[in-house]
């Protein structure tokens, strides 16, 4: 894992010094030096530059980044982050082609995937990954992400060419690149936050490359096309083979993901989703004599504060203690306390340029850097409720009739934090309807199926297009803010695709959620684990820091000069505060509640004062 940036302009040559280039582009790694602690480089050519932080996590003596490659009379340079887990494969198949190789590194084997087969590379690597090609023999720019874009990566004009980075931080290092947020970013903020519409960067003139997509700047001009999509297809298999197609899935995806030179762990909660990864993981290791370390999260207070809801029916605490016994795993409980928890919000707003899952983003960001401190690699049971249908929404019909994202019912609440009449100016509601409407409308679907299996089918796309892709965000830039890399087995784009065209009542038998892999774990773990409610990420429930929060929030409220007061309705604010909250009543997700969204306003707060940013409203 690591970040890298550059810009690159087929128009002409970058006029001037060479060094004053690479200087700038080394600018832009700087800001992303967290990414990759274990090794910097850049390369200048007079159509492109790339620059690159390292976290060096296969073949740490060798993958010095951009690399380069001799091809048809030129240097083709890559800038890389992420893994791709079926390198070895590919280096087999690329050394029957005359390929050779001088180290064990995957960056290397993308870039040979490149010249062998050119952008149709992109199509036969399994993995996260963002990356960056320059060809000149082509001559192009190829900018890729993985299919579902667990690693990042950003793109702006500037000066008339294209620049990018993995991160928005670094882009704001260019001269002229202003922090600018227009009426649309503040719908993005109020009206969709902490999500994102895909594709959009908040900031004015900054977008994303979308998941599962290439681009290509060359002589021609800039485009971008999907590589990988969702497709919708006839599933052909009986519940048996279905179960036990998935399994095989399952344990060929955490078997590659178990790749690494360096100390690798697992963020164990004792849930189902979690608990799968770390049994596969952990009798893997056995095999090689190797014990597995995980760990599991939890707040000060909760043991005495936690009260069960139908969003969060219990603690994690006991199960991960006990599923860790049973797998012989070195466990390590993290604890957060209130003051650490409130200290972690603006550092949170920094990892992500961004407000974003208030406490839930810091918290991870804390924890992530405990663990840094033993493991650079960790893997997660993120994603499983977007692909199997666990979320409460899947199974609560009232929860989602199709006219609001289901995470994100209460669209009263988010307008009335706003002034009146720049409340009346967004729209709030009706830029999320459209936003809604847009994504109805990409799903894929198959003639003839019924409406109850095209409307589960679409609830399955909403999740793994938005929410999934809010808590990919989340994972990356919090645990790379302290150079962790988490990988994530569920986000395969393989395992996806498949369960995404299995019936929903093979998905859900007898209505239990996440039933189907329920059924393709049996064996590994124990059926009151299998069977356990799900229960998410862990948060707060202490009133300690509830009252914390609104301390420093009443602070922020009586000093005029704080950013947010052009935006943010006085009234409602005061009302917010003399607000007991009902913690078991999120707002956005299962976990943002009333204390987070206390949080979220302070993050939005520190957003517009930390990156200065001008509002264009």
């Amino acid at each position: 894992m690591c970040g890298f940036a550059g810009f690159a302009d087929f128009s002409q040559p970058f006029p001037g010094q060479q060094q004053h280039w690479l200087d700038l582009a080394r600018s832009m790694a700087r800001r992303i030096a967290h990414r990759g602690p274990d090794g910097h480089g850049a390369s200048f050519s007079p159509h492109c530059v790339l620059a690159h932080a390292r976290l060096a996590v296969m073949d740490p003596q060798h993958g010095q980044q951009p690399l380069s490659l001799p091809w048809q009379g030129h240097q083709v340079s890559i800038a890389y982050n992420g893994e791709v887990y079926n390198a070895p494969q590919l280096r087999g198949e690329l050394e029957a082609l005359g390929f050779s190789f001088a180290s064990r590194c995957d960056t290397e084997v993308v870039l040979a995937s490149y010249l062998a087969w050119g952008p149709d590379c992109a199509r036969r690597l399994q993995g996260i990954f963002a990356f960056a090609i320059y060809d000149p023999a082509a001559p192009r720019l190829l900018l890729c992400r993985d299919p579902f874009g667990v690693k990042p990566l950003f793109l702006t004009r500037w000066q008339g060419r294209l620049a990018f980075a993995s991160e928005i931080k670094a882009l704001l290092q260019l001269p002229g690149v202003r922090p600018v947020v227009d009426k649309d970013g503040l719908r993005e903020v109020f009206a969709l936050g902490p999500a994102r519409t895909p594709g959009r960067g908040v900031f004015q003139g900054v977008w994303e490359l979308k998941p599962g997509h290439l681009a290509l700047l060359d002589p021609l001009g800039y485009r971008e096309l999907a590589y990988f999509q969702l497709e919708a297809r006839p599933h052909e298999e009986d519940y048996p083979h279905t179960v036990s197609h998935l399994r095989e899935l399952l344990l060929e995806t955490v078997e590659r993901q178990l790749q690494s030179d360096v100390p690798l762990c697992a963020f164990l909660s004792g849930g189902l989703d979690s608990s799968v990864v770390t049994a596969i993981a952990a009798q893997r290791l056995q095999e090689r004599g190797q014990r597995l370390a995980t760990y599991s999260f939890e707040f000060e207070g909760n043991q005495e504060f936690f009260t069960p809801s139908a969003f969060q029916p219990g603690r994690d605490q006991d199960w991960a203690l006990r599923v860790s016994g049973l797998l012989s795993t070195d466990h390590r409980t993290l604890l957060c306390g209130n003051q650490a928890l409130a200290d972690s919000l603006e550092e949170a707003v920094l990892a992500r340029d961004l407000p974003g899952m208030a406490d839930v983003d810091g918290s991870l960001l804390y924890f992530c850097r405990q663990v840094k401190q033993r493991h650079t690699v960790a893997l997660c049971g993120e994603c499983a409720d977007e692909i199997f249908g666990g979320y409460p929404w899947f199974h609560r019909r009232e929860l989602w009739q199709g006219s609001r994202f289901p995470w994100s019912g209460d669209m009263g609440l988010r307008s009335s934090l706003l002034k009146p009449e720049l409340a009346r100016e967004l729209d709030l509601e009706g830029y999320a309807a459209r936003r809604l409407e847009e994504s109805l409308k990409e799903a894929p679907t198959l003639p003839g199926e019924g409406e109850e299996e095209r409307r589960m089918r679409q609830l399955a796309y909403l999740n793994m297009r938005w929410f999934m892709a809010t808590l990919l965000e989340r994972k990356d830039r919090c645990s790379m803010y302290s150079g962790l890399e988490v990988r994530v087995p569920y986000a395969d784009h393989r395992l996806a695709q498949y369960v995404y065209n299995v019936p929903w009542e093979m998905k859900s038998p007898g209505g239990e959620p996440k039933g189907l892999l329920r059924a393709a774990a049996a064996g590994l773990l124990p059926e009151e684990v299998l069977h356990r409610r799900k229960s998410p990420y862990p948060k707060t429930h202490n009133p300690g820091y509830e009252a914390l929060i609104k301390e420093r929030l009443a602070q922020v409220l009586r000093d005029s000069a704080q950013p947010i007061h052009r935006v943010l309705s006085e009234e409602a604010a005061q009302g917010l505060l003399r607000q007991s909250f009902d913690y078991g009543r999120p707002w956005f997700g299962q976990l943002m509640a009333g204390p987070q969204l206390l949080a979220y306003l302070l993050q939005v707060n520190a957003w517009l004062l930390r990156y200065h940013i001008y509002l264009e409203i």
